[in-house]
């Protein structure tokens, strides 16, 4: 860890802090000119495997936003390459999985031995650690099982991910065998990244939110519980994170992760309830950083209200940054939660 100190991790921490640290997925992204132009150069895979590349596209916006954390720049699907299994983007239609694993025979020819071909990523992290030092805290992530066996088995994204539960339900052996080899390897994967300098790991899933409670607990959580001890080994703390999944909060607290993101579906102060201790992060509809400044200072303020300056709050969005939106909106919403959280905290203590 490079940055043990900061806001940003005490408050992973559910820690005292001066104010809501405050950050944003997918804050170095297309809305942004200066990665507009590095894409006119590079792809995204291109990006991602260049540490160079992928290391300044972080430190520029991070240090453009004024934001507390920055977030490696890098694509959850790494992973399925050292995996044996190629994957591409396609334009307009996202990533695409050449040969998607559909039997137990699919499932038998993943490898796990390859974790190391990745270190381009912590090599990444690496630079942007050596750049901020103890300035600012740099977090690294991964995809949660469920959410990289999805793409696996479904060959790219999903409406109702059919092929994935027909697995589950069909073929639990190869299933649980599927998640058990994506352990393996993301968990190296992820302990190579806090070596780097990583102060915390962010773990997406992204499509958990298509599961009932019950089908999560039975075949989710214990792979997911069983990646998130594994991470919490490096002595980063873990921030899990999943979209739709209001429904599944209590159980994905259950992990043992010390922050829970929740998405813009629930008040943050009925999220938290939910999840019942520990660091929230979250969760401004990303959708409202397109309306006029006046809507967007409201909906913040109401959220840093509805945490009521209770120690481990981590302001973001509910997901990504959109394409277009505007960054001097994103600009202004770090300041203001930054300003506002601290006059909050000051006047609580009076």
């Amino acid at each position: 860890m490079s940055a043990p100190a900061s806001r940003f991790v005490k408050a992973c921490q559910a820690q005292p802090v001066d104010r809501t640290p405050v950050w944003f997925m997918r804050q170095a992204g297309r809305y942004m000119p200066e990665y507009q132009a590095v894409r006119k150069r590079h792809s995204l895979i291109e990006i991602c495997k260049n540490p160079e590349i992928a290391a300044q596209v972080t430190i520029t916006a991070a240090e453009a936003l004024g934001v507390d954390a920055a977030i490696i720049f890098a694509d959850i699907l790494l992973p399925l390459e050292v995996m044996s299994l190629p994957f591409h983007f396609s334009a307009g239609e996202g990533p695409v999985i050449e040969r998607p694993v559909r039997e137990q025979a699919d499932v038998s020819r993943l490898r796990t031995d390859r974790a190391a071909d990745l270190g381009y990523v912590s090599e990444a992290v690496r630079l942007v650690c050596k750049h901020f030092s103890s300035r600012l805290p740099v977090i690294g992530f991964c995809g949660a099982p469920f959410t990289l066996a999805s793409y696996m088995i479904e060959g790219g994204g999903s409406r109702n991910y059919v092929n994935t539960k027909k697995m589950m339900y069909s073929s639990p052996a190869a299933w649980d065998e599927l998640m058990s080899k994506l352990v393996t390897v993301v968990s190296v994967y992820v302990a190579e990244q806090v070596r780097a300098g990583a102060d915390a790991i962010q773990v997406f899933d992204s499509w958990v939110g298509c599961l009932s409670v019950e089908d999560y607990r039975h075949y989710v959580l214990p792979r997911t519980t069983e990646l998130v001890k594994s991470l919490q080994n490096t002595g980063a703390p873990v921030i899990y994170f999943g979209t739709d999944s209001t429904a599944l909060l209590p159980s994905m607290k259950e992990t043992g992760a010390e922050v829970i993101g929740l998405d813009w579906r629930i008040p943050l102060d009925q999220g938290w309830d939910a999840i019942g201790s520990g660091a929230v992060q979250g969760n401004l509809d990303p959708v409202v950083l397109l309306a006029e400044w006046r809507e967007i200072e409201s909906r913040a303020a109401n959220i840093l209200r509805l945490a009521n300056v209770r120690q481990g709050h981590i302001f973001n969005l509910g997901h990504g940054i959109l394409p277009e939106t505007p960054v001097e909106n994103v600009k202004a919403l770090a300041r203001f939660v930054q300003e506002y959280s601290a006059q909050m905290r000051a006047s609580s203590q009076v």
